[in-house]
């Protein structure tokens, strides 16, 4: 299939700590795309995750549950491609505000299909899932296939599920060229409520005297990690290679127990450190196995990840240390 190109492309939460990434990865790669994000004034993501590149993308105001801004913005920018990340993403998180998560997640996916539809505009939609939409799978469907059943455990999950459909309906019933991105764990520094992340951070703040213990949940799950970088960039790539109406999983190459990456950062730490299992920190139902078929995506795309676990790891603990150095210098200063 030949290689698609892009001129002017919208990224949906693209402060958020994923989307962030991939405005940084276009930017840098592929300089003759205009990057335009979509950005809620009441976000609560930080600002600084686009310091870097702020003056080389245009930021449009909108709520994604409010319609007739989303409506406003499309119009105005008539993307030739949209890349949609904006999601309520913490999964413990849902089970305690389960409502606000669906009515986020599945309404403003579908505001944004309906704004492309009724602008009469036809860009090439990479529709951000989730490896959470899969659920506790059965070990003898291990790796996970794309055809593998949908038995979401979350609030969360059930969200993406209807996201994932969504994207499904609209390219079946109106021919909108939507593709569906199963993303499975990734280590990305800006997302506090990732376990490695927390993890990360735990680390930094007990090196810098900040914390006394470090506090966990369950440790027993199975993740495949792959890098943030290389997951943003396998969006991309996804628009440029993968066939409308189909799903594609994407994850890394390295299987690991969370609670063998705690042991790895415990190891790294410069002090030494205590540890604690949080029960507010376990999930009421939990996915402790997901290891991905990522077969389908390789053979549309020939795309490999390109930084090493090794590599992943020390942009996790050098960006935490450097985070938790400015909380400390404050610190002092206010005492």
């Amino acid at each position: 299939m030949e290689k698609r190109t892009f001129k002017r492309v919208i990224i949906t939460g693209i402060s958020g700590s994923g989307g962030s990434y991939l405005a940084e990865h276009i930017v840098r790669e592929h300089p003759g795309a205009e990057v335009h994000g979509l950005s809620r004034w009441h976000s609560t993501a930080g600002s600084g995750n686009l310091e870097a590149i702020r003056d080389r993308v245009v930021l449009h105001e909108c709520d994604m549950t409010d319609f007739s801004s989303l409506m406003s913005a499309v119009s105005e920018v008539k993307p030739d491609a949209i890349f949609h990340l904006a999601s309520h993403a913490n999964v413990r998180a849902s089970f305690q505000t389960p409502l606000a998560v669906l009515e986020n997640n599945i309404m403003n996916t579908a505001n944004l299909l309906e704004a492309v539809r009724l602008a009469k505009l036809d860009p090439y939609i990479q529709l951000c899932s989730t490896s959470e939409v899969y659920g506790q799978v059965d070990p003898k469907d291990v790796p996970i296939r794309e055809d593998c059943s949908l038995r979401p455990s979350s609030p969360y999950a059930v969200s993406k599920v209807a996201q994932d459909l969504l994207g499904w309906t609209y390219f079946r019933s109106y021919g909108m060229k939507v593709i569906r991105t199963r993303m499975f764990a990734y280590i990305n520094p800006r997302r506090a409520d990732l376990f490695a992340t927390s993890f990360a951070r735990q680390v930094a703040r007990i090196e810098a005297g900040l914390q006394k213990e470090l506090v966990h949940g369950n440790l027993d799950s199975v993740r495949t990690l792959i890098d943030v970088r290389d997951a943003m960039e396998a969006y991309w790539v996804a628009l440029e290679h993968c066939a409308p109406g189909e799903a594609y999983n994407i994850g890394g190459t390295t299987v690991i127990k969370v609670g063998e990456f705690l042991d790895l950062l415990l190891k790294r730490s410069r002090v030494p450190i205590k540890t604690r299992q949080d029960p507010a920190l376990l999930r009421p139902a939990d996915v402790t196995l997901q290891i991905p078929d990522t077969t389908k995506f390789f053979n549309a795309t020939q795309w490999k990840p390109k930084h090493s676990f090794e590599e992943s790891v020390e942009l996790l603990l050098g960006h935490w240390r450097k985070e938790i150095a400015k909380e400390a210098t404050h610190a002092k200063q206010d005492d």
